[in-house]
């Protein structure tokens, strides 16, 4: 009878591996015993060669489906490409980082499969062929342990940098499989409707363009402001933005500034201080653009892209335009 399979799913970060992968690898194999097989899942390009980041670390398989398509892939793509792999092989348990891309990647999985998730764990371990995952709750002062029984495979998320990645010795088996690329219809705009503003202050308006010190420019604003247009909304801004002489304390949200309640909040280049978030958290929908992908304001977002603000900014008002 083969071992049951551990997978640990690899991410990528730009041209290489997000470092949570090799955490996931050192856990997974201090946990597997010989009873798991510990499997790493990496999907990329043809011309890739991202097992390289991985061997290291001695998993005890790199099993890798290629597609020119999976380095600029959607979440959904990617999620459907892996529950192609699942049906596949059957593993026992699936591990992902926490990250933005994991949050999204995994639940989209989780969907797919009808099974159970447990997100942003600290620790894991197994009691026999059951992982036993522990997490935080009731802001994070209590600890939990969350068991999946009835349905495989078992998944679970775990925070960056909640163990520490070491390499190993032994030589991982590279094996290439196949995968069918489902492409998904891409987001267009295809026509607009001009929305009135009738919103006097960013307190009563419905949709809000948020900026922060990494929006500050001249030409980012005066982007926004078209933008804050095209949605029928106004600017917002975070405190140090209000030392510019075209903010005033009315513009700002926060805890010093104005605590506000729209349908749609776009925040670029907020990295998310307490003092702000305490005044848009219970917007109806939260979008985030920052570069920093630590940067709080993630943990709050519905939606969050790491990148250049001013440049996602520009692209999504061309969509209007």
């Amino acid at each position: 009878m083969s071992q049951p399979e551990l997978w640990v799913i690899s991410e990528r970060r730009l041209a290489h591996i997000e470092p949570t992968t090799q955490q996931l690898i050192t856990k997974a194999k201090s946990i597997a015993g010989t009873t798991f097989k510990v499997v790493t899942i990496l999907l990329e390009a043809p011309t890739d060669h991202l097992e390289d980041e991985l061997t290291p670390y001695a998993p005890d398989e790199i099993r890798i489906a290629r597609d020119e398509r999976f380095p600029t892939a959607t979440d959904a793509e990617q999620a459907d490409a892996l529950a192609q792999l699942v049906t596949a092989y059957h593993p026992n348990t699936i591990l992902f980082g926490a990250t933005i891309t994991g949050r999204s990647i995994a639940p989209r999985l989780q969907a797919k499969l009808q099974t159970g998730l447990t997100a942003d764990c600290l620790d894991l371990r197994f009691d026999e062929d059951t992982l036993v995952a522990t997490k935080p709750s009731y802001g994070d002062n209590i600890m939990c342990e969350i068991i999946c029984p009835d349905r495989r495979p078992q998944m679970a998320s775990v925070r960056p940098n909640t163990f520490v990645a070491h390499p190993a010795t032994g030589t991982p088996t590279l094996t290439a499989v196949t995968v069918t690329f489902h492409p998904v219809e891409r987001l267009q705009i295809t026509a607009t409707t001009p929305v009135v503003n009738t919103a006097t202050t960013v307190s009563d308006a419905s949709r809000v363009i948020a900026l922060g010190r990494g929006a500050a420019s001249e030409t980012t604003i005066t982007t926004a402001t078209q933008l804050a247009e095209k949605l029928g909304g106004r600017i917002g801004v975070s405190r140090p933005l209000t030392d510019q002489k075209r903010f005033t304390h009315d513009d700002q949200i926060g805890q010093s500034g104005n605590t506000i309640h729209p349908e749609l909040i776009l925040n670029f280049g907020i990295s998310g201080a307490v003092q702000y978030l305490v005044g848009m958290q219970t917007a109806q929908t939260i979008v985030a653009v920052n570069a920093d992908e630590h940067a709080p304001i993630f943990d709050v977002a519905d939606y969050g892209y790491v990148g250049d603000a001013p440049a996602f900014m520009t692209a999504l008002l061309e969509q209007f335009n």
